[in-house]
């Protein structure tokens, strides 16, 4: 009866429009006054502690580096390394996404930020060489997904937090995983364009190649930065999002000089909206999660997958399955703060390494950003590329199937996930 409270409650009320974070809210008063112990000050206290935690710093400073990076030429230059490297190659432009992609990723950590530079700078480029506009569209949404998982990600702080696992060694088991979904993507591309009709522009020579990577010099530090400051202790996750932003905007306004006061005050606004957004979500969720502890959902769901704790591998098909349900009509934070404290019980009973999950629980939810009919991604490049929905949801299809046949395969093959990530941070 409790877990149909819970979720008729937050169904309901999601289904008349309600924004999500007050859907959150009016769910946990509906479980609160079902279980008898209604009180408008714990409440207010939980919805205060929710968002009051030390780690949860590095959300708005990884915001403000994603606007920087946009706004202050990162992006650009970026994209303009990888066109000198690949751009000369058959569906080159396809990898030079792809690469691009997973640069952008170690810099923001957020998948809509990567997806709008990626669209506004390679899709008019894309159609013009000859390429599918949904296609292309569908590549750079799916190129999106990659964002939260390779580090830095926003989506690893919060599971962090969430379910009390180490961020560092989160952001660390992240990077392989983000390398084969490229991977993935990377042979779907070359499978797709294999016959189509393109423009190649020429291959560029050494010089020019090397002009570019001294162009995109100072950017491509910063990845580097993050990973060896986590990798040897340097600093925390939460460090690591202060340097990266401030590293940004040095780098934007002193040495690419391409981000003004004028410009300097708007990506603060734009990163603290973005940011107030997220807390409030977090905070909100954070009353649901505990009146789901109160109300023992965790205990119930144990109970009801008990068969399934002796064998690992299904029960990880189990929850996977679920978190790719509930990605199709629901974003990933609330998502990630919904399912965590459910789940994480299930996973500790099962002997399941907690890092483990968590990389593969953020991959799920990243790839859901673009399963319609919400996709916070598919929505973002339609905008941004001024295209139709459908046209977007058809072009990524394939590249989301893909990613979803990758995510399988790190769960029958536990190893591709695990045993790299021992090798950073052990």
């Amino acid at each position: 009866m409790t877990i149909a409270v819970f979720l008729g409650s937050l169904l309901a009320v999601m289904a008349l429009g309600v924004p999500i974070a007050f859907a959150l809210l009016l769910c946990g008063v509906a479980l609160m006054w079902h279980l008898g112990n209604f009180d408008a000050t714990i409440l207010a206290q939980n919805l205060i502690e929710g968002s009051n935690s030390f780690p949860l710093l590095a959300v708005p400073f990884f915001m403000l580096a994603g606007e920087v990076m946009n706004t202050g030429g990162l992006s650009r230059r970026i994209v303009n390394f990888a066109m000198a490297l690949v751009g000369h190659v058959r569906g080159g432009l396809g990898y030079v996404t792809i690469i691009a992609a997973c640069i952008l990723s170690a810099l923001s950590g957020s998948a809509v930020a990567d997806a709008a530079a990626l669209t506004a700078l390679l899709l008019p480029m894309m159609v013009k060489a000859g390429h599918d506009k949904a296609r292309s569209g569908g590549l750079i949404a799916a190129c999106g997904v990659i964002g939260p998982i390779i580090p830095p990600s926003i989506g690893f702080v919060i599971f962090g937090v969430a379910a009390n696992v180490s961020i560092s060694k989160l952001f660390l088991a992240g990077i392989f995983p983000g390398i084969w979904l490229a991977l993935g993507l990377w042979v779907t591309w070359w499978w797709l364009t294999r016959r189509e009709k393109l423009e190649m522009p020429e291959k560029r020579s050494a010089g020019e190649v090397w002009r570019a990577l001294r162009e995109a010099g100072w950017a491509l530090t910063l990845p580097l930065v993050i990973i060896v400051g986590l990798r040897f202790g340097i600093f925390t996750p939460t460090e690591a999002a202060v340097v990266v932003a401030v590293m940004s905007l040095a780098i934007a306004g002193l040495i690419y000089r391409e981000l003004s006061l004028k410009q300097l005050h708007q990506v603060f606004l734009a990163s603290a909206k973005t940011t107030a957004v997220v807390m409030f979500l977090v905070a909100a969720a954070m009353v649901s999660a505990w009146l789901i502890t109160v109300a023992q959902l965790p205990a119930q769901v144990v109970t009801l997958l008990q068969p399934l704790l002796d064998r690992p591998v299904l029960l990880m098909f189990a929850m996977m399955l679920l978190v790719m349900a509930v990605g199709t009509a629901m974003d990933m934070t609330p998502t990630i703060l919904i399912l965590t404290p459910v789940l994480m019980p299930l996973v500790k009973a099962a002997g399941i390494d907690p890092v483990y999950f968590g990389v593969m629980f953020i991959i799920n939810n990243s790839i859901g950003l673009v399963t319609p009919p919400v996709g916070t991604v598919l929505n973002t490049v339609a905008g941004v590329g001024r295209m139709r929905m459908d046209e977007v949801t058809r072009g990524v299809m394939p590249f989301m199937l893909v990613q979803f046949a990758v995510l399988f395969l790190m769960v029958l093959f536990p190893q591709l996930v695990t045993v790299p990530a021992k090798w950073l941070y052990q």
